[in-house]
């Protein structure tokens, strides 16, 4: 038998939560049928009454004092999507003080201060949820969270931005220069008119630290995060990837190193035969390696309106049902990280470098890295006209040594241009 409905105030009414309305609004009784709650949609904050959605509200429940939805007594459960830190957080918080479970999609929010509110939704017993905060529509956090508790994850590797994936892929596919693939990742609306925080790792790296933070039962914060984007990744380099039997991807990797929580986002060299290197276009894609599970992998759409909805309306559920049952789910660490540091961990690695083209180069060059004991898998020399590009691959080295010997060639004569440096996961 299903109670009294639950009633839900919503911030925000851009593209996810339009899409929230119309899962709640299309067919509810059908929705109450499935979920065994019902949901009412009863106060919608938005920042403008004039701008034109794509869906229809009552006038008597839009308005454009969010703080007034939080407070609103006949508000059960809040359920954030306006993104940005600030005015969410203290929205959520005030939420959380007043005994209202809180389900968010902002990624941003939780990278930076989730612990203050993790916090807040502990003292006051109530449910912060967020899995739509990473992966859009891809159940990520609760198979973490709750399906793999007792699992001992080793690490997990994740696309976790379409726009870069889309770009990398039109660069893997139809050769296009990444300004050229940026540009028309921008026309579809895949990419903001400004891309820094996807195409410079920003949003993957929020994203990392949330999925590490499950994952690993300790808190990562954002900052923890080491990133690069995919700005300075080439045609060129794709091709090269490509002729040795890789892709590149941007990855979000998250993994244990003894007592320690490595995190860090950049391009990444995969080889083809890995189950991400086929994830295409916008799609999104999550691979878990645990020690009794072995591998899983997750992967669907990362964003849009209606997959990132249906998130949100899964823990929307998930935080009704426990509030009728006067509890809360899970609770999300408070114990900090202990950080990796990125200049101790050990890959493989892609380097480029532009040369001149006579005798003794590579010898010179094999000096520098006998010198950091760095030593070579595979090589590639392309004739320049005067010049020449060296491609090597080595086998596995710490990142102390790789920066160490980058450094020493950049004071080579013989050498002209030190070009793109990529990690490379390989068979070691």
């Amino acid at each position: 038998m299903i109670n009294a409905p639950v009633r839900v105030g919503l911030l925000g009414c851009g593209n996810v939560g339009a899409g929230l309305v119309r899962l709640l609004t299309d067919d509810p009784e059908e929705l109450a049928a499935r979920s065994g709650v019902r949901l009412e949609l009863v106060r919608v904050a938005v920042r403008s009454l004039a701008r034109e959605r794509r869906v229809t509200l009552p006038e008597d429940v839009v308005t454009t004092d969010a703080e007034a939805v939080v407070t609103d007594p006949d508000v059960d459960v809040v359920v954030e999507v306006i993104g940005g830190i600030e005015p969410a957080r203290g929205l959520v918080l005030a939420a959380l003080k007043a005994g209202k479970p809180v389900v968010t999609a902002n990624k941003e929010l939780l990278a930076n201060v989730g612990a203050e509110l993790f916090e807040a939704a502990a003292a006051a017993g109530v449910d912060l949820l967020f899995e739509a905060s990473v992966g859009g529509g891809i159940p990520l956090i609760r198979p973490l969270r709750e399906s793999l508790a007792g699992e001992r994850i080793t690490r997990v590797l994740g696309i976790v931005n379409g726009t870069t994936n889309y770009i990398l892929t039109r660069m893997t596919e139809a050769g296009a220069a990444y300004a050229d693939a940026l540009a028309e990742a921008q026309s579809l609306g895949y990419a903001e008119r400004d891309p820094t925080a996807d195409v410079e790792g920003f949003d993957a790296g929020a994203k990392a630290a949330i999925l590490a933070t499950i994952a690993f039962g300790v808190r990562v914060v954002a900052g923890d995060v080491y990133r690069e984007g995919i700005s300075g990744v080439t045609a060129a380099d794709i091709a090269y990837a490509a002729r040795m039997g890789y892709v590149v991807k941007l990855l979000a990797i998250a993994e244990r190193v003894g007592d320690e929580v490595a995190v860090r986002v950049h391009p990444t060299m995969l080889p083809v035969t890995h189950p991400l290197a086929a994830v295409r276009e916008s799609f999104n894609a999550v691979f878990i390696e645990g020690e009794a599970v072995g591998e899983l992998m997750l992967y669907g759409r990362g964003a849009g309106g209606l997959p990132t909805a249906s998130a949100v309306l899964g823990d929307l559920i998930d935080a009704s049902h426990n509030l009728r049952a006067g509890g809360s789910g899970r609770t999300t660490p408070r114990e900090r990280a202990r950080i990796h540091p990125v200049d101790e961990i050990c890959s493989q690695y892609y380097l480029s470098l532009e040369v001149a083209d006579r005798p003794g180069v590579a010898r010179d060059i094999f000096a520098v890295l006998a010198t950091h004991n760095v030593s070579i898998r595979a090589m590639e020399q392309e004739g320049l006209g005067e010049e020449a590009r060296l491609i090597l691959i080595t086998h596995l080295a710490p990142e102390r040594a790789i920066q160490a010997t980058l450094a020493d060639l950049r004071d080579l004569e013989v050498v002209d241009r030190i070009g793109t440096l990529l990690r490379v996961i390989g068979e070691e």
